[in-house]
């Protein structure tokens, strides 16, 4: 005999006295996250481990405490780290495109920064006082004058050599001229043209024989100008090497230390004094040119500043593009084109973490595709690169900056559902190496007298952040109670905070209306109508439906092969249950048993399979000697969206039993749970809503006391029925019959004995299964007279 539920055990209270506060006002704030010990352990192991891969993905629903979680912890471990170095970008003098990388102990990349730009500053200036200096100029001429001199004797020379072999050397627009000379006078061209031929031709052989010995005269003066090229150049260095040095030799001495800085600087000193020129004239291309700045290439581009830092660095990316998880170079226009160089290169998230923590939010990140690859190749390699986007997918190659990679040195750390983990650690071989870690954050946690003072910790602890109005022990007692009822079960609290802290919010909200000085459980309630006010119009509409006769449903008197099921709809973030009438017909023949609804293809897998072990169970109660003759239908009654599910399948099978047996059911009597081939009711999911939504229809319809619900037994630890439906229950308004067994189940809705099979095969007479069993002998022999 089944007995029903009492109202104690529809939902479970937690009075006031399990609070040892008057209220939250007496109780002190939590400091740390309540209910995930494993992740927590998790969370620890992976922070403090520094072997490489072992980077962490922490697996939850939003509103456990994840992101709460890691910023503490990674806080923590964080401040006990050292401060990660700075790091800078300087132009490659070899190959600008190949910007060089210079760390910097923290602080010293800002100083070295200030340096070079004060060095920068006084260049200039410093060049043109010394190159306008009477010194240089004296130096300049003293040069000069002595390759005057050298050249000067060398055109002499070949000026008296020309007239002793009677020419004279005249300058031309395309070098010398040798024009003969006639008693000391040089001929014109008409002249010479009236010359006898034979003399033209002797003159012409002694013109070419005189530049020969003009070309071997003119060689040492060809070396002369390459040694003045050379003196003037050797001087210009010289000069601006002085001039230079106290500033470029005061930086060398404040970083000193610093072998690459050192380096760096002597190859600073060396393109100063190669391009000169630059910086004594700015404007070289001559006027209407843009003017040029010298000074750029010796700017230092500081990408990480950790100055200020006090510990390792903890970057949370909560917007994971490639460009700022990775950097990006940008770009600016230079006569009518887009250019770049390595004072323009910006630094990433994944920078500015380096030697820290990284954390990133897993589903965000896939909305760039090249986030996650960069990601794998940054940790596998241990090395930040910066790379054009466009250059990294490959379909356009354009020359650009490939700045000289940065060691990484971080721990990354994911934020996922488990999904999302699961999708990764099946699918990408490189996962499993790269994340080692799972920090997995359950969704509930034990309902007992230590969790319950964490809860009020945790309450206590947000009221004092967020300035609430302070709860009574009534209210915490309301809020445990909605806590359970979120962990669909009674034993368990749910460790969906956030959604807990709305909760506390809207009922400090309704409380202050009323201008009352904390909140009760009245309030709590209020809140928890309001906020269902505001998702269940669609409810309310099938309701009136019902109402109406519009969705056709009984919730009095008797059927056969009728019986009203369950189901749960979502709309967002609302639940609520529904009834709907099942049906099944029988007739003689060889099918089986049909699913309507999957003929329709409007079944889903997991409803077809509850269909098929219907059909074992009939096979398995009475198809032992003979197989079954039968062609049975079932289906959802006005049910125009699909099925899914196996918590109609017992349902189903009540239906078919009094269709076979002849018995009619009790209408007023809802039904949810699966069942095995061996008959077992099985629990379901969302019997709070189901029980729920079927007190809802038959208030519409109108309550005659006799309704309830029949649901498994072993979904009883999950009622945490409305405050409503239990006091229906208590005023005998509303009934809950917990069942194990099909047997159970079909004497409850018809009130016949299900039957205990004999040793022969066969039940006791007037049973549900004699009846049964019965029917289908009838229809076998039916069949057998047809098919013989």
């Amino acid at each position: 005999m089944v007995q029903e539920l009492t109202y104690q055990e529809a939902r479970r209270v937690c009075e006031k006295d399990s609070f040892d506060c008057d209220s939250t006002a007496s109780t002190v704030p939590l400091e740390t996250i309540v209910g995930q010990e494993r992740a927590v352990r998790a969370l620890r192991f992976g922070l403090r481990i520094p072997d490489k891969g072992f980077n962490i993905f922490v697996s939850g629903l939003p509103g456990t405490g994840r992101k709460t979680a890691i910023h503490d912890f990674v806080g923590i471990k964080a401040a006990e780290m050292p401060v990660p170095p700075d790091w800078c970008y300087v132009n490659n003098f070899v190959d600008s495109s190949r910007p060089r990388a210079i760390a910097m102990p923290a602080g010293m990349g800002g100083k070295f920064y200030k340096a070079m730009e004060r060095m920068v500053t006084q260049l200039a200036p410093a060049l043109r006082e010394a190159f306008e200096s009477a010194d240089y100029s004296k130096r300049r001429e003293a040069t000069m004058a002595k390759i005057n001199q050298e050249r000067n004797d060398i055109v002499a020379e070949i000026n008296a050599m020309a007239k002793d072999a009677g020419f004279l050397v005249q300058p031309s627009q395309i070098g010398l001229t040798l024009t003969p000379l006639s008693e000391g006078r040089p001929l014109t061209d008409a002249e010479f043209a009236q010359l006898p031929a034979a003399l033209q031709k002797k003159i012409q052989q002694e013109r070419e024989v005189l530049n020969k010995r003009i070309g071997e005269a003119f060689r040492p003066l060809q070396e002369i100008v390459r040694r003045v090229d050379k003196d003037l150049l050797d001087l210009n260095r010289q000069v601006a090497q002085f001039a230079i040095s106290p500033f470029i030799g005061g930086v060398k001495e404040e970083f000193k230390d610093n072998g690459e800085v050192l380096e760096y600087l002597k190859e600073v000193e060396n393109d100063i004094v190669d391009n000169v020129p630059i910086f004594l004239n700015p404007q070289a291309g001559g006027p209407g040119t843009p003017i040029l700045d010298p000074t750029r290439n010796y700017r230092v581009n500081l990408i990480v500043d950790n100055s200020k830092a006090t510990g390792a660095p903890v970057e949370i990316e909560m917007r994971p593009t490639y460009q700022r998880l990775f950097g990006y170079s940008e770009r600016e226009a230079r006569f009518g084109t887009l250019v770049t160089d390595y004072t323009m290169i910006r630094a990433g998230s994944a920078h500015r973490s380096n030697g820290g923590f990284l954390v990133i939010p897993v589903e965000r990140m896939f909305q760039d595709p090249l986030v996650w690859e960069g990601l794998k190749q940054t940790l596998s390699s241990g090395n930040l690169e910066l790379e054009d986007p466009v250059s990294r997918l490959g379909y356009i190659v354009t020359k650009s900056l490939r700045p000289e990679p940065i060691p990484f040195d971080a721990k990354v750390v994911l934020i996922g559902n488990p999904q999302v983990y699961n999708i990764l650690f099946s699918l990408d071989p490189d996962f499993k190496d790269l994340f080692k870690v799972k920090a997995d954050f359950d969704t509930t946690m034990e309902r007992n007298p230590e969790n319950l003072k964490r809860y009020t910790m945790f309450v206590c602890g947000l009221v004092r952040r967020e300035g609430l109005l302070h709860l009574d022990p009534s209210a915490l007692g309301a809020i445990i109670e909605q806590s359970s009822r979120m962990a669909e079960d009674r034993e368990k609290l749910s460790t969906e905070f956030a959604n807990i802290a709305d909760m506390i919010r809207e009922a400090s909200f309704y409380a202050r209306e009323e201008g009352a000085t904390q909140v009760t459980r009245e309030h709590i309630r209020k809140q928890v109508e309001e906020k269902e006010y505001r998702s269940n119009l669609i409810q309310k509409r099938l309701e009136e439906l019902l109402a109406q006769g519009t969705f056709l449903i009984d919730v009095a008197g008797t059927k056969t092969g009728q019986v009203n099921g369950l189901a749960v709809l979502s709309v967002g973030d609302y639940a609520f249950g529904r009834p709907s009438r099942i049906t099944a017909s029988v007739g003689v023949g060889r099918e089986g048993v049909i699913d309507i609804e999957r003929m329709a293809e409007m079944g889903g897998a997991t409803h077809t399979k509850g269909v098929l072990i219907i059909s074992g169970f009939l096979n398995d109660r009475f198809a032992s000697d003979a197989p079954l003759s039968l062609s049975a239908r079932l289906v959802f009654e006005q049910s125009y969206s699909g099925v899914d599910g196996d918590s109609a399948s017992s349902t189903e099978l009540y239906a078919l039993l009094s269709e076979l047996s002849g018995v009619p059911i009790r209408q007023y009597i809802s039904v949810t749970g699966s069942v095995n081939q061996k008959g077992e009711v099985q629990a379901i999911g969302g019997v709070n809503q189901k029980i729920e939504g079927y007190y809802e229809a038959c208030k519409a319809i109108g309550l005659t006391g006799e309704q309830g619900s029949m649901i498994p037994a072993s979904n009883v630890r999950n009622l945490m029925l409305k405050e409503e439906v239990v006091q229906a229950i208590k005023d005998g308004k509303f009934h809950i019959w917990p069942v194990r067994t099909i047997d159970e189940g079909i004497e409850v809705l018809t009130g016949v004995e299900a039957g205990v099979r004999s040793k022969d095969g066969t039940y006791p007479e007037g049973t549900i299964n004699a009846m049964v069993q019965k029917r289908l002998e009838e229809m076998a022999k039916v069949v057998k007279e047809f098919h013989p």
